[in-house]
């Protein structure tokens, strides 16, 4: 379990750093700051750019936090956040399975971050390192409460003062 848990932490906290680097710098094929908040803008997330620059700082800060098994739960909850979010505006309606766009794919990845705060980083983390190791059902239940709950602040629309089209 001591491997799993770091090659696991590793795996799916360096994915996401590179789907954030994806929105932010448009590397591995990503489309940068410009396409990847023209896609905000079509979910009706405006203004797109920082959508697409919050989104993948979280996902780049919380995926090397996530990998390193640093701030385990906060790192979790960031992660969770995207993929809520992720869930919400896209692939909800499109019902599970990713072969139809639903999502499948994002409920593994919510999965995977709820079971590493449970079960914690491991002894191969910067938490265990530090002595700040944070593991438990509590925690696991409130990073993903954190997670939901930064899901839908950062979709609310905050009324601006302009007239309804």
């Amino acid at each position: 379990m001591r491997v799993s848990r770091l090659l696991v932490r590793a795996t799916v906290g360096l994915l996401f750093v590179g789907h954030g680097t994806q929105k932010l710098f448009g590397w591995f094929g990503g489309g940068g700051p410009q396409a990847t908040g023209e896609m905000f803008e079509s979910l009706e997330m405006r203004p797109g750019r920082n959508y697409a620059l919050t989104a993948g700082a979280a996902e780049a800060a919380g995926g090397a936090l996530f990998a390193a098994g640093l701030a385990t739960p906060l790192a979790a909850a960031s992660l969770s956040s995207v993929m809520i979010t992720a869930i919400r505006k896209v692939h909800a309606p499109k019902g599970i399975w990713v072969s139809e766009g639903g999502f499948e794919y994002n409920a593994v990845l919510l999965a995977v971050l709820f079971g590493l705060t449970e079960v914690g980083p491991g002894p191969w983390s910067l938490d265990a390192a530090f002595g700040i190791e944070r593991r438990g059902l509590r925690w696991a239940v409130a990073e993903l409460a954190l997670g939901a709950f930064g899901s839908v602040v950062a979709t609310a629309r905050v009324p601006t003062g302009e007239p309804a089209a």
